[in-house]
């Protein structure tokens, strides 16, 4: 069986949630869904954008966008949870892992660099904005800590991995100051 891309189900407006409930497109969880598609999207132009410096991080991305669907899933299937504060430990293990290896950040720094650093960086910025939204979601649907956990970390991640972008490329971070 092949799956239909169109079903003419949006066509007024409404989706249909995993419950089968029909609910506005602007619904919150909806919304929430749409911008962690987002980001996992955006993932792949990286990915495609990758300098040869910088391939082996395709399959630390690739495993982010994985995770990704991952926390979709939870949010749409209540009393599911495959985020835990596993994955959440696990991006702070790397996060401290890769700012070993840079040097110390002494002030702000502009998003930028690199090619694959600025991605990342815009990356960054997507992961914040889903967050917000899911933050909104959880005062109206209860989410399990962990996934806004693992969001919040998951863009300070992004961060170093474009901090670590700029490091393989030869290139320093942008101070913020003149």
């Amino acid at each position: 069986m092949t799956l239909k891309i169109y079903t003419k189900t949006g066509d007024q407006g409404l989706t249909k949630q995993v419950t089968g409930k029909m609910v506005p497109k602007y619904d919150l969880q909806i919304a929430t869904i749409g911008e962690i598609d987002e980001l996992q999207s955006y993932f792949g132009v990286v990915i495609a954008n990758l300098s040869n410096n910088c391939s082996q991080l395709q399959e630390l991305i690739q495993n982010l966008q994985r995770t990704l669907y991952l926390l979709e899933g939870d949010i749409v299937v209540k009393r599911r949870s495959k985020i835990t504060l596993k994955e959440v430990k696990e991006l702070e293990q790397e996060i401290d892992r890769l700012t070993s290896l840079l040097p110390a950040l002494t002030e702000f720094i502009l998003p930028g660099g690199s090619i694959t650093a600025a991605n990342l960086h815009y990356a960054r910025t997507i992961a914040r904005r889903a967050e917000r939204t899911m933050v909104q979601l959880n005062e109206e649907q209860k989410l399990a800590p962990a996934c806004l956990q693992y969001l919040n970390r998951l863009s300070d991640y992004i961060f170093v991995l474009g901090r670590y972008a700029n490091f393989l490329d030869g290139k320093q971070d942008i101070p913020s100051k003149q």
